[in-house]
């Protein structure tokens, strides 16, 4: 399941042809059963009539969950930029030879963090993930050491200020990995097939084309939640313009 919510295009042809077997099984049972009478059909439109308000209301639900951790990604990949952008600043506060270390460890960091965002295969990501590691030990222990060589306010502040470019790395990457979780996206599922069986049941003409509309309607809605709740799988992704701006900016002389 977690293979098939990474991928939006599966989650449209896995949702689609699930929910137009529902149909179809629905509208097949309906002509091998007997019609359904008055006052059932008035039962059933109202069974109907619910579970697809429901199934609307889970889908504008998780849509904006979808939309929430895409902005949470968007505004962490902001204050990530300025976390190095200000490191970068206050590199000055540092002795010479530790301040000359920094901006060169900052400046191979920036293009690691710009590559996270970049890149979409899986083994690339893992090597981005181990440099990413090991330049941030580099930079607390090249940071660390030049400010104990001359411990003032000011050191501490530069100090403080790589602690932020740290810290803003654990929270992009919580945020990458807060997606809407799998047990969501199986009751949108379960619900969807239910009611186009239902509609597949409830259907009062013989093979009718409009069967398909229902399972058509609800697979672009789950193909979009899909696409923006995917970092790294969609065709919406966040772009790291704001770090891509400050790595030319300090490329600047």
């Amino acid at each position: 399941m977690s293979s098939v919510v990474n991928s939006p295009i599966y989650v449209l042809v896995v949702s689609l042809v699930a929910q137009c077997a529902a149909v179809y099984v629905g509208d097949f049972l309906r002509r091998r059963g007997r019609p359904l009478t008055e006052g059932e059909r008035k039962d059933f439109d109202t069974v109907q009539a619910a579970a697809l308000t429901l199934l609307a209301l889970i889908i504008g639900f998780s849509f904006s969950m979808a939309v929430t951790r895409y902005d949470q990604r968007k505004n962490y990949e902001e204050a990530e930029a300025n976390a190095i952008g200000t490191a970068y600043a206050r590199a000055d506060l540092l002795p010479a030879k530790g301040a000359k270390d920094v901006r060169e460890l900052l400046k191979r960091y920036l293009d690691q963090r710009i590559l996270f965002y970049l890149t979409r295969d899986e083994q690339q990501i893992d090597h981005i993930n181990s440099e990413t590691r090991t330049l941030q030990a580099d930079l607390w222990s090249t940071a660390s050491q030049a400010a104990s060589t001359q411990p003032t306010p000011l050191t501490a502040l530069a100090v403080a200020g790589m602690n932020d470019v740290l810290n803003a790395q654990g929270y992009t990457q919580a945020a990458w990995w807060n997606r809407i979780p799998i047990a969501a996206w199986a009751m949108m599922g379960l619900i969807a097939i239910s009611c186009n069986f239902l509609v597949g049941y409830g259907e009062r003409r013989q093979g009718a084309p409009l069967l398909l509309v229902l399972p058509l309607i609800i697979s672009i809605p789950l193909f979009l939640i899909g696409d923006i709740d995917s970092p790294r799988g969609g065709i919406i992704r966040v772009f790291p313009q704001n770090l891509m701006s400050l790595s030319q900016s300090l490329k600047v002389p």
